[in-house]
């Protein structure tokens, strides 16, 4: 499938500051996680802010050795979706966890004042961690994305594959509502309801609505295949970040983002150097594996399918003790088979996921 490299859109770089980059090719000396500017937030995890393109983001981190691991959030999440893995990846890792541009408690640039998903999109946030990879983490990492973030992860391993590693992917978006995904006769349908949400006050009400704490619990122990996993602690988690102010237009531009890459697309501009690891929770009611199976795993820049059996859409949060082996043996095998073949890299992932009661293919 052909693929055109995405540069960021002009209307973001002349209405949000969000400029072109300027490539370097020395990445600054690694900072300990505990560094002074960082606050210890729990046992062993530091919290700390970056400034980037002239917005503050917000970032996580803990472990001082080993290879550098970075945690990307899928839709209305933030780095508090990680709290399960990120210290236990600090164990072994430099792991670090971050909030895109416009979730969690990073800043949110008004989307009103730009053109239609001229800032929040994949192209951008692929950016984000790109440039995260080399100022804050200083090496080149791995990234382990959920849902949506997996586009952003993909994005950054095809703008700098030196910086990149590899990507692990957990129950990335099929992107449902694309172009692309739509019958013709629904185009004008969604795109005309989109519009209606964004540009008038019926978008605000509906978001209204749905931040609420019962509506969140109830969104979120419909992604969950286990309820008990649905916690007060979570529901604060998402519901905290997506109060503040200007979280609502963030979330009706992004729902209005019909274009842009698909998964698949990104996955076939993806180089040989960036191994794929696609990890899926089986019983997701929104991304069904099956379909990401077949779109998905024939991409040869993909190591591993590896099915979760009875776990949802956030199987980083719901089963942690599934996914962060996995991470771990993603990472240490693709580093130890970097120089040999595919097939090499994915035998200690696999085996992993076999221990761990997980069906790999």
């Amino acid at each position: 499938m052909a693929f055109n490299k995405l540069a960021p859109h002009k209307g973001c770089l002349r209405h949000c500051s969000l400029r072109a980059p300027v490539r370097t090719r020395i990445l600054r000396a690694a900072v300990r996680c505990d560094a002074s500017n960082r606050t210890e937030i729990k046992p062993g995890v530091f919290e700390g802010y970056w400034q980037w393109q002239g917005h503050k983001i917000r970032y996580q981190c803990s472990g001082d050795s080993g290879e550098p691991v970075l945690l990307v959030h899928g839709f209305g999440g933030n780095c508090d979706h990680w709290r399960k893995n990120t210290p236990q990846l600090g164990q072994r890792f430099r792991a670090f966890s971050i909030d895109l541009l416009g979730y969690g408690f990073s800043d949110k640039p008004d989307p009103r004042q730009a053109p239609p998903n001229s800032i929040y999109n994949f192209d951008n946030w692929g950016q984000q961690l790109v440039d995260f990879t080399e100022q804050v983490i200083g090496a080149p990492a791995y990234i382990s994305c959920n849902s949506v973030g997996g586009l952003a992860g993909l994005k950054a391993g095809i703008l700098r594959p030196d910086l990149v590693r590899g990507v692990q992917l957990i129950n990335i978006s099929l992107r449902g509502l694309h172009v692309e995904r739509q019958q013709p006769w629904q185009r004008p349908l969604v795109a005309a309801f989109q519009r209606l949400l964004r540009e008038t006050s019926l978008g605000s009400a509906f978001f209204g609505s749905v931040a609420t704490p019962r509506t969140v619990k109830n969104i979120l122990c419909q992604a969950y295949a286990n309820d008990s996993a649905v916690t007060d602690e979570l529901v604060d988690a998402i519901l905290k970040p997506g109060l503040q102010p200007g979280a609502v237009d963030v979330f009706l531009d992004f729902i209005s983002y019909s274009g842009g890459p698909l998964p698949e697309q990104l996955l076939a501009a993806t180089p040989p150097s960036v191994p794929v690891s696609i990890l899926w929770g089986a019983a997701d009611p929104w991304e069904d594996m099956a379909e990401g199976r077949r779109l998905f795993a024939h991409y040869p820049c993909v190591t591993e399918f590896v099915e979760l059996p009875g776990v949802g859409h956030c199987p980083q949060d719901e089963a942690p003790h599934l996914v962060n082996p996995l991470i771990e043996a993603f990472v240490l095998s693709s580093s130890s088979s970097s120089s040999n073949s595919t097939d090499g890299g994915s035998s200690s992932s696999t085996a992993a996921a076999q221990q761990q009661g997980v069906a790999a293919a």
